[in-house]
């Protein structure tokens, strides 16, 4: 008689057992695979990206636009004419060289030539030899004082003012050379005359 009761307990550990895999639930791992329909919204990140080279390439063309300006800009200097006599030609040249540097122009951006008698300063620094004067020019920091007749090898510079201290063969050879060198402004102080044949044309 006591087996009876025993097998209902043993009928009951067995139920217990059968909990036990109940509390292991598989089911736990079927949630892993839900993260997985998360990863195609990240594919889609990237497409939001592509309109981004689409909005700089109207930056490009308006660039392009503004390179033909350029090219518009470049145009002959501005040419004036301060009337003086071969002896006083110099001096209207260091007033007029005064005057441009009172106006704002940077030492730098002028550039000083003579047809005859050379510039003291231009005299002075020559004295210590040919090299350091024309470093002095490479510089491209203070006005520079130079030749006509090496006005070739003169680097070009906004303005350039020429003293037509020479004769007129003298200016219809620095004049030309002159006007090349001038970025924006030549200012050529002399005989009315002379500087006007040189240039080809009235001033």
């Amino acid at each position: 008689m006591p087996l009876i009761p025993e097998e209902p307990q043993i009928h009951e550990s067995a139920q217990g057992p059968r909990v036990t895999p109940a509390s292991g639930r598989t089911p736990t791992p079927r949630p892993v695979p839900g993260p997985r329909p998360a990863a195609p919204p990240r594919p889609g990140r990237p497409g939001p990206v592509r309109p981004m080279p689409a909005q700089r390439t109207p930056r490009e063309p308006a660039v392009a636009a503004s390179a033909p300006a350029a090219p518009a800009a470049a145009a002959t200097p501005q040419v004036q004419l301060i009337p003086a006599s071969a002896e006083g030609a110099l001096d209207a040249a260091e007033e007029a060289v005064d005057l441009l540097l009172e106006s704002g122009r940077a030492p730098g951006e002028v550039l000083v030539l003579t047809t005859g008698e050379p510039h003291p300063w231009a005299a002075h620094e020559l004295s210590f030899g040919d090299t350091a004067y024309w470093a002095q020019h490479d510089a491209g920091d203070d006005v520079f004082y130079a030749d006509a007749s090496v006005a070739g090898r003169a680097a070009s510079r906004p303005v350039v003012v020429v003293a037509v201290n020479g004769g007129p063969d003298t200016a219809a050879t620095a004049l030309p050379l002159a006007l090349g060198r001038a970025g924006a402004l030549l200012i050529v102080c002399g005989d009315p005359q002379q500087i006007n044949s040189a240039l080809g044309a009235g001033v």
